[in-house]
C-alpha cells in the first residue's frame, strides 16, 4: 500500500511476509476446539464447560481485558510503551463510579473514558515530548492512579448513600438485548445435553441473550480498530511511527502528533475498559482491575499486536475467569482442558521446529492430565487463580513468530536519523 510514498520510504526494512490464513481454517479450527471441549464436557459431566451463563460471564470478564489490549495495540503501534494501562483502568473505574450514580451509566462510561484520556496524555507528555523512559512513565501510572482513586473515593463516597471509602454507590446497568425467537430456540436445544449441537447451542445462546450494549461497542471498536489501523492512510502513518520514524519524518509525517494520538486514545480506550468492569459489576471498588491491565498487555503481545489476536487472548480469560465464577467441577474439568491444550501446543511448537518449547508445553500438559485423574477438586485457593495461570501459560507456550514494532520502547526526537 502506498500513501504519498510513505511505503518507498519503509522500503528498506523489508519483512518477510507470512502466508495469510484463509478464513475458513480459522472456522475449522474454532470447531475442533469446540468438539474437544464438547468432549470434555461429556466426559467429566461439566456441564458449565459451554454453557450459555459461563459464555455471557465470559463476555462480560473479555471485554474490559479487550480494550485496555486495544490500548496498547494503538500505543504500542506508534511506538510507546505503555504498562501504565493497569492505572489508566483504575481511573477508568473510578471515573464510572463518580459519574455512574448521579447521571446514569453513559455518564459513568463517557467519564471513565475521560479519566482514562488524561492519563495517557500525561504518558504522552511524558515519554514524547521530555523523553521520559517509557517504563519509568508506565510504573509511575501504575503507583500514582490507585492512590488517587482512593482518595478521591473517600472524598466523594464516604458519605454518599449506599456508598463507602473503598466503593461508590450501586450503579445502574447499561441496557441489554436479546436475540428474540433464536435465544429461546437454542435454550431447548442447550437443555437436551447433546454432543457437540447442544454445546454449539450453548455458545449461541450465550453471544444474543442479554448482551450489553457495552459489549457490542466493545466489539464495534475492535472492528473499527482493524480497518483504521491497516486500511487508512492515517493508520499507515501511525503504524510507521512505531517502524521507522525517521523515514516517515522525511516523508512528512508528524510523528509528535501520531504519537501523542495513539498514546491518548490508548488511555481513553483503557479507560473504557475500567467504565465497563465498574458499570458491569454495579460499582466501583478500591482493587476491582486486579492486574488486568498487565493481562491486557500479555494478550496484545499474544495477539501480535492486531484487533482479531487480542480478542482472541481476552476471550481465553474472559472464558477460564467465568468459570472460576460460575463452578468447581468446572474448573476440575479444566486441569483436563488445559492438559489437552498444551499436548497441540507441544505438537505445534515441534513441528515448528522450537524442540525445547515443545517438551515444556508436552511436560506440562501432562503434569496437568495427571492432577485431573488424581484429584476431585482444584483447591479453593486455587480457583481464583485459574484464570491468570491458564492465560499466561497458554500465552506464554503459544506465541511464536510474534514481530513487534521495530521501534517500540526507543526514545526518538524530532529530526533525528536511525
Amino acid at each position: 500500500m502506498t500513501v504519498g510514498g510513505l511505503s518507498v520510504g519503509l522500503a528498506k526494512a523489508p519483512a518477510r511476509r507470512s502466508r495469510r490464513i484463509p478464513p475458513y481454517v480459522y472456522l475449522l479450527i474454532a470447531v475442533g476446539a469446540l468438539a474437544v471441549v464438547s468432549t470434555v464436557r461429556v466426559f467429566t459431566g461439566a456441564t458449565d464447560l459451554t454453557s450459555s451463563g459461563t459464555v455471557q460471564a465470559a463476555l462480560t470478564a473479555a471485554v474490559p481485558l479487550a480494550m485496555a489490549a486495544l490500548g496498547g495495540v494503538w500505543t504500542e503501534r506508534a511506538g510507546v510503551v505503555n504498562i501504565g494501562l493497569e492505572g489508566m483502568m483504575v481511573l477508568g473505574t473510578f471515573g464510572a463510579g463518580y459519574a455512574g450514580y448521579q447521571w446514569g451509566p453513559w455518564a459513568g462510561v463517557v467519564f471513565g473514558l475521560i479519566l482514562g484520556l488524561v492519563a495517557g496524555l500525561l504518558h504522552a507528555v511524558a515519554t514524547v515530548t521530555f523523553g521520559v523512559d517509557h517504563i519509568v512513565s508506565g510504573v509511575a501510572i501504575n503507583l500514582l492512579a490507585p492512590g488517587i482513586a482512593l482518595f478521591l473515593s473517600k472524598l466523594y463516597f464516604a458519605d454518599a448513600p449506599g456508598g463507602g471509602q473503598k466503593q461508590s454507590p450501586r450503579l445502574e446497568d447499561a441496557a441489554k438485548v436479546t436475540l428474540p425467537g433464536f435465544s429461546d430456540l437454542m435454550g431447548t436445544i442447550e437443555t437436551k445435553r447433546w454432543f457437540f449441537v447442544s454445546d454449539l447451542a450453548g455458545v449461541l445462546r450465550g453471544l444474543t441473550t442479554q448482551v450489553s450494549l457495552l459489549t457490542l461497542l466493545a466489539v464495534v471498536l475492535i472492528v473499527a480498530t482493524a480497518w483504521v489501523l491497516w486500511r487508512t492512510p492515517f493508520g499507515l502513518r501511525l503504524r510507521s511511527c512505531g517502524e521507522s520514524p525517521s523515514a516517515a519524518e522525511s516523508l512528512g509525517v508528524n510523528v509528535y502528533k501520531y504519537k501523542y494520538l495513539a498514546v491518548t486514545a490508548s488511555g481513553a480506550f483503557a479507560g473504557l475498559g475500567g467504565a465497563f468492569l465498574a458499570v458491569s459489576s454495579g460499582q466501583f471498588r478500591d482493587g476491582q482491575t486486579a492486574g488486568r491491565g498487565f493481562i491486557g498487555l500479555a494478550a496484545m503481545i499474544f495477539g501480535n499486536w492486531r484487533p482479531g489476536g487480542l480478542a482472541t487472548g481476552a476471550g481465553l480469560f474472559g472464558y477460564t475467569d467465568a468459570m472460576a465464577l460460575r463452578s468447581a467441577d468446572a474448573v476440575h474439568a479444566l486441569l483436563l482442558l488445559l492438559g489437552i491444550a498444551l499436548i497441540v501446543v507441544a505438537a505445534i511448537q515441534y513441528r515448528s521446529g522450537h524442540y525445547v518449547l515443545s517438551g515444556v508445553a508436552a511436560a506440562i500438559g501432562v503434569l496437568f492430565g495427571w492432577w485431573f485423574f488424581a484429584s476431585d477438586e482444584v483447591p479453593p485457593e486455587l480457583v481464583g487463580a485459574a484464570p491468570y495461570v491458564v492465560t499466561l501459560l497458554v500465552l506464554g507456550l503459544a506465541s511464536q513468530r510474534l514481530r513487534p514494532p521495530k521501534f517500540v520502547g526507543e526514545p526518538y526526537r524530532r529530526g533525528q536519523a536511525v
